[in-house]
């Protein structure tokens, strides 16, 4: 059995047409609560259920919640590939904290393959998409389609992303607050800040797109928040076309004597331009990493900065995926604190490096 694509929701009015029985039946099945529900013959109990999972119907929360109580199986979607060698190792921990729930749950895992890639990212919804075969969804990915939360949200399937994301809502309205499991950016980049200035820096920049990715936003937000409650110089420079070489000329040019880099292959390739220029790190000029690395980045030098809860966050987006299925109250967005690292990168400024 099959349904149209385009097609709008269905009701429980075509639901009992094609399962050949009336309303009232389908909508005691779907009570599973109610007493009468339970005098229902097995057999037509199972007919009603049949149609349900076979077109997907889910608008009314009694059907998704009583489809849920079955299956035991949760999905793992992820917007990009999560095995090739660059990615491995920042994506493992997520996976291990997400199996890990799982089975202490007594749930099994599905992870969805099939999605195709369309303008460079994968979509979850399409024509032979069997996210319904999992009772609700964890979905991985530095960025992904806000049209796609908005669906979600607005009853699509229960999810929860790992990763702050914004509010989503489709054309139509249908959306809000998206389920997260993050990590506080903004906070641990604050902090670090806050150490630089402590240390004596007075003109810091913050090396990165700063756009796009919530978790960008999120690390921008936090550098320029310190800014204003430390009162410190500070400016935002966006990598562009320019090579890490220029980028320093500029940085030197400004005396900026600490950078905070978005991703640690920024801060790797600055350490190796300010090495070509015999600049010393920190003497002359102190670089923070800000966050775990998502890029290969060959560096020999232990960065300060912070690590994400990765395997933490993989674990809780489960818990609060599990409390979603069954109506649980309790906070479905949270942001876990990051740990931050001491590291060899950021010390107090030579005796030249601030003068202006």
């Amino acid at each position: 059995m099959t349904v149209s694509a385009g097609r709008g929701r269905l009701t429980q009015h075509e639901i009992a047409r094609m399962a050949g029985v009336s309303q009232t039946t389908v909508s005691l099945v779907l009570n599973d609560r109610c007493e009468a529900a339970w005098r229902i013959a097995p057999e037509t109990r199972e007919r009603v259920l049949r149609v349900i999972r076979e077109t997907g119907y889910v608008a009314d929360p009694l059907a998704r919640r009583l489809l849920q109580q079955h299956n035991q199986i949760l999905g793992v979607f992820t917007y990009e590939s999560v095995f090739p060698s660059t990615s491995a190792n920042f994506y493992h921990p997520f996976l291990s904290g997400i199996e890990a729930c799982a089975e202490n749950i007594g749930c099994d895992l599905l992870l969805f393959t099939s999605a195709p890639v369309r303008g460079g990212s994968r979509r979850i919804f399409h024509d032979n998409n069997r996210i319904r075969l999992a009772d609700g969804c964890v979905l991985l990915g530095r960025e992904i389609p806000r049209d796609e939360l908005a669906r979600m949200v607005a009853g699509e399937m229960p999810f929860v992303s790992v990763g702050r994301r914004d509010d989503a809502h489709l054309p139509s309205g249908e959306g809000g607050p998206v389920p997260y499991v993050g990590a506080d950016y903004a906070q641990a980049t604050s902090a670090l800040v806050h150490r630089a200035v402590d240390l004596g820096h007075r003109a810091v920049a913050y090396v990165g797109a700063g756009v796009g990715a919530e978790s960008a936003v999120d690390r921008l937000a936090g550098f320029t928040a310190a800014l204003r409650e430390t009162g410190v110089d500070g400016r935002h420079e966006p990598v562009g076309g320019r090579t890490s070489a220029e980028l320093l000329d500029a940085l030197r040019s400004a005396r900026v004597t600490a950078v905070f880099c978005e991703e640690l292959v920024e801060a790797a390739a600055m350490a190796e331009a300010a090495r070509a220029r015999g600049v010393s790190v920190p003497g002359d000029l102190s670089l923070v990493a800000l966050g775990d690395p998502t890029r290969q980045a060959e560096t020999d030098l232990d960065f300060t900065g912070f690590h994400i809860a990765r395997r933490e966050m993989g674990w809780q987006s489960i818990e609060v995926l599990d409390d979603i299925l069954h109506g649980r109250g309790g906070e479905h967005q949270r942001l876990l604190p990051c740990e931050l690292v001491e590291g060899e990168t950021l010390a107090s400024p030579g005796p030249t490096t601030g003068r202006r």
